[in-house]
């Protein structure tokens, strides 16, 4: 997909990997960048940078819970009365929880809500148009955790596999009826996700974000499913697939190396 001329929806709008997605899109020469998140200030200003960058690309602002169905039907709604129809929908919203299968239910559900169900409330949301027009894209926002796994993490690492096994459905479900769909699964990104340091995530580099718009960019172009802004985790998928085993013996040695910084992180968070 070239970007030029569609319509594109961002949730997560108002900062990190959504912000610059946003303004990507614009500078790739989009019709209209339909910018959405809870944060109202943070979707105007990343709507305001659009306008002031010069770029002709027209703005729409949403104020949108992604773990409430009722305001992704009505983010849907918006932008197609606004545009006429969706041609690529970024569901990039996430949260991150540490800690283990203790978490409390609370924060079990909310995550669930925000990493996994809010694809699903998108997908409800937009495929109609998408089917009867026998085109149109989904981009999912996962990460190499959804591939891997999350040192530190077991609410993470489960709903972000989720994330993955969703956008394959997706791709298996409707990839003969014109839908394409992309599943981005980033390491160490600089967001307020990873303002303590991105722990093991960041072995292999903390990427400026708008480093992963650029691969985002040449992934929509090639229509790949996987989004892969470190190329390294294509190597680990290979290992982990190749002796599942051994794999797991890597991961517990991260796990004790990394232990101490997540429980001092945890401990902050609470």
């Amino acid at each position: 997909m070239k970007i030029a001329d569609k319509v594109v929806v961002v949730t997560g709008a108002a900062s990190g990997i959504g912000k610059e997605l946003c303004l990507r899109f614009a500078r790739e020469g989009a019709r209209a960048v339909v910018c959405s998140d809870i944060d109202a200030d943070g979707t105007q200003a990343t709507a305001d940078e659009i306008a002031a960058s010069g770029a002709t690309s027209k703005t729409l602002v949403n104020i949108c819970n992604v773990a409430n169905e009722q305001d992704v039907i009505a983010l849907v709604a918006a932008a197609t009365a606004e545009f006429g129809q969706i041609d690529l929908f970024c569901s990039n919203a996430g949260i991150f929880t540490p800690g283990t299968e203790t978490v409390s239910n609370d924060d079990w559900t909310r995550i669930w809500d925000i990493n996994v169900m809010a694809h699903i409330y998108a997908a409800r949301a937009v495929l109609p148009a998408m089917l009867e027009r026998g085109e149109g894209y989904l981009l999912n926002t996962a990460s190499a955790a959804g591939l891997l796994s999350q040192v530190g993490s077991a609410p993470y690492a489960v709903t972000k596999h989720a994330a993955v096994g969703f956008a394959e459905w997706l791709s298996i479900t409707y990839g003969h009826s014109g839908i394409k769909v992309s599943v981005l699964c980033p390491q160490a990104v600089r967001t307020a996700m990873t303002a303590q340091g991105g722990g093991v995530a960041a072995l292999d580099g903390m990427l400026e974000p708008s480093q992963l718009a650029d691969t985002v960019i040449e992934t929509l172009d090639a229509e790949r499913f996987l989004v892969l802004p470190h190329p390294e985790v294509l190597t680990y998928m290979r290992r982990k697939t190749d002796d599942y085993d051994r794999w797991l013996g890597g991961m517990r040695r991260l796990n004790d190396r990394f232990a101490e910084n997540y429980r001092k992180r945890t401990d902050s968070d609470e």
